[in-house]
């Protein structure tokens, strides 16, 4: 089995922001999870990372939080996208796709 990768950094916030935009309200375990799962296992969700993330979304208006019960009837903060969140994921992934076009003129070998 390959080593797990850690998320990039600067990644996290957008892979939060489109779980949340995909799923909807998610709590902070299922969205490791998603987004685990969604890597097809290849990252490695780190809970010192995640939180600080949903903290600082939380902080700038893109997510929101709420106290629930989780599908194993524990108590859960679950957290959702708030429109400003909607704006941000439109506006974040477009940044990260012409990111991705530039660099992937530098990975392609230029044609002879």
């Amino acid at each position: 089995m390959a080593d797990k990768k850690d998320v990039w950094q600067g990644t996290l916030a957008l892979m939060v922001l489109k779980t949340l935009e995909s799923m909807g309200p998610q709590h902070g375990y299922g969205l490791a999870r998603r987004i685990e799962q969604t890597s097809g296992d290849l990252l490695q969700l780190n809970y010192g990372t995640l939180y600080p993330a949903l903290l600082k979304l939380e902080q700038e208006g893109y997510i929101r939080s709420r106290w629930g019960t989780s599908e194993n009837n524990r108590k859960a903060k679950f957290y959702e996208l708030t429109k400003p969140g909607q704006r941000q994921v439109r506006r974040a992934t477009a940044d990260w796709e012409q990111t991705t076009e530039i660099l992937s003129r530098f990975l392609t070998p230029a044609s002879e």
